[in-house]
């Protein structure tokens, strides 16, 4: 099932409107490293990542599994490992996804750039919990976690992503 993102920072899913958070460089059409932008287009979620010592396994059917402090994902577009998941420490350039804050208790990994991944093209494209003031993201795109939680019980498996 698909709920759609779009540019003025809401996601619409069976008649409602969620606030959610977008990259700080708004909606994309070209994405690239470091550009800020969410991606645009059809983005499946391919599995979720939680942290199993705040919050339980996320409801719904997709793949999921718990995260523990030495997991990253490879943000480096010069190592084999760009846009993928590895463990800590990494020689190349990462981020860590066992937070102090709560924004990766829950995230939804999405399909951007990664089937294969193209060097440059944008990495760790998540759909992850929200800062309480929705300030932008990096790429992704963030909610509250009850949202969150909501549209992954009601079987959101993709987001279609719209600048307008």
């Amino acid at each position: 099932m698909i709920a759609e993102v779009r540019g003025d920072a809401t996601l619409a899913w069976r008649g409602r409107r969620l606030r959610c958070a977008l990259g700080r460089g708004g909606i994309g059409p070209t994405k690239r490293e470091g550009d800020g932008a969410t991606p645009a287009g059809a983005l499946a979620l391919r599995r979720l990542l939680y942290r199993a010592d705040r919050i339980g396994p996320p409801p719904g059917a997709l793949p999921r599994e718990p995260i523990g402090a030495a997991d990253g994902w490879c943000d480096d577009p010069a190592h084999a490992d760009y846009n993928r998941q590895v463990t800590l420490p990494h020689p190349a350039r990462c981020e860590q996804l066992w937070r102090n804050d709560h924004l990766y208790d829950l995230v939804g990994v999405l399909g951007w750039n990664d089937d294969p991944a193209q060097r440059g093209r944008g990495s760790a494209i998540f759909l992850h919990v929200a800062r309480d003031d929705y300030a932008p993201t990096e790429g992704c795109v963030a909610l509250a976690l009850p949202d969150l939680l909501l549209l992954l019980g009601e079987g959101v498996t993709s987001l279609l992503v719209r600048a307008d």
